[in-house]
């Protein structure tokens, strides 16, 4: 997409790849290559647009966080919903997932924003829509990454069971249609937006509530503390 070749990790290549052949796809890699052409400045850079399917092989999902589409400052989309680069000021809705954390299981706040080891544990940190032109929120709905996204998690609803689906907002709970929520746990808020949060956000009990449903099912739970900045930066280096 958008000029550079699709590298879509290959256990959900297997599952979706197809997808990628649509006509609506390839309207959409269209679009992505007449707006880079332009001179717009389209998030998150093209070898990352699939970095949750990379960094969270189909088999690894354990608890899938569903955002909206990418953040669209500069520096700050990595391809995954809700993380941004380490040394990025940490936006207010992950500000307010921290606080979350904080107040249950009782997780000190981080000293960055990078979400990469929670993807690495098993969190897919997927957005409904994968890119957005610069300054311009909701600038690549509607051209045909919601229904790839769908298949995304319709493999997942179909290929898998016992998954953590956590839902917050609308959007999200719209995108959860698709869900058995017979054969996986549903887990539903506002959004952590400050515009939202104090209306049941903050006070969910998603993280430990998820943590609960994968024990009772014999399953290690996720480990929700993120590393240091140093120590992120250091293991990504290596």
């Amino acid at each position: 997409m958008s000029g550079h070749p699709v590298q879509l990790e290959p256990s959900w290549k297997a599952r979706i790849g197809d997808y990628l052949q649509r006509p609506e796809m390839q309207a959409l890699a269209a679009f992505l290559r007449a707006e880079k052409q332009a001179g717009k400045h389209i998030f998150p850079p093209g070898p990352e647009i699939f970095a949750a399917f990379e960094h969270t092989p189909f088999d690894a999902v354990r608890v899938v966080i569903l955002g909206q589409d990418p953040y669209h400052g500069p520096g700050q989309a990595h391809g995954l919903c809700f993380s941004v680069r380490p040394g990025v000021r940490v936006p207010p809705s992950l500000e307010n997932i921290f606080k979350e954390l904080q107040r249950e299981p009782g997780i000190a706040r981080p000293d960055h924003g990078c979400l990469t080891p929670w993807a690495e544990r098993g969190v897919l940190l997927l957005n409904s829509v994968l890119t957005v032109e610069e300054g311009r929120a909701g600038a690549h709905a509607n051209r045909g990454w919601e229904g790839f996204t769908d298949a995304a998690i319709d493999a997942l609803n179909h290929g898998r069971a016992g998954l953590v689906f956590l839902l917050w907002g609308a959007y999200a709970q719209r995108k959860g249609r698709l869900i058995d929520a017979d054969r996986h746990c549903v887990l539903k808020s506002v959004h952590p937006s400050p515009l939202s949060a104090h209306r049941g956000f903050l006070g969910c009990g998603h993280f430990a509530a998820a943590n609960r449903y994968l024990a009772s099912r014999g399953e290690p739970p996720i480990d929700w503390s993120l590393p240091p900045h140093d120590a992120l930066v250091a293991t990504a280096g290596a």
